[in-house]
């Protein structure tokens, strides 16, 4: 199945400038303070912890394990799991450049 070039939210103007702003970042820790400064710390919480879910999905690990090692929610646990499967691929696309960089 081809995918769209970009999703439906990143048409729109101000998604645009946010995910150029993004790609401007250059360090850790250039990420760190401008996510800091957009995101409260619940938001912060909540992407990282669906981020962890994700990478421990594509490796293979059951609801329950994840469940007891993130805290996530069922509910969050299969969202995560529901974009993996049939999603943009973005997941995918990261965590296999992330595999790439440890390697």
């Amino acid at each position: 199945m081809a995918r769209l070039a970009k999703s439906k939210i990143a048409r729109k103007e101000k998604s645009d400038l946010l995910y150029r702003a993004i790609m401007t970042l250059k360090t850790e820790e250039e990420c760190y303070r401008f996510f800091q400064d957009l995101c409260t710390i619940s938001e912060l919480r909540s992407m990282e912890q669906r981020f962890e879910v994700a990478k421990l999905l594509s490796e293979g690990m059951i609801y329950t394990d994840i469940l007891d090692k993130t805290g996530a929610s069922s509910a969050t646990i299969s969202r995560v799991n529901r974009s993996l499967l049939g999603g943009t691929g973005g997941y995918e696309e990261v965590l296999d450049r992330l595999k790439e960089t440890e390697e």
